[in-house]
């Protein structure tokens, strides 16, 4: 009898592990979209239509925010375009770890 029991324990634990794992996955996919998923397949007219200047402000604020959370760098929104943005994060991703960041934003200096 006891090693009957054995096996069912063994067997019981496999399934608890399986459906731990098919619950965890599926929460996963269930979060809640970010704000840049609304702007997914869409087209725009130029720089000028509103829905891409709306694009850009919320790519901004979206970069602005994940820069600062990966790389502890406060960014301001304005100061740079959603695509300079992307540049800046993709150089701080390769730059070595005793670069100083500041190198990265003074190629990023706009002459006002």
């Amino acid at each position: 009898m006891p090693m009957k029991s054995k096996w069912v324990l063994v067997i019981l634990l496999m399934f608890s592990c399986f459906v731990i794992n098919v619950f965890g996955a599926s929460a996963k996919n269930t979060a809640v979209p970010h704000r840049m998923a609304a702007y997914d397949g869409k087209t725009f007219t130029g720089f000028q239509d509103p829905g891409y200047l709306s694009y850009d402000q919320a790519l901004r604020e979206y970069l602005v925010k994940r820069i600062d959370q990966r790389f502890g760098i406060a960014l301001d929104p304005k100061k740079y375009s959603g695509f300079e943005l992307l540049e800046i994060e993709a150089f701080f991703k390769c730059k070595k770890s005793k670069e100083p960041f500041d190198v990265f934003l003074k190629t990023f200096q706009k002459n006002r």
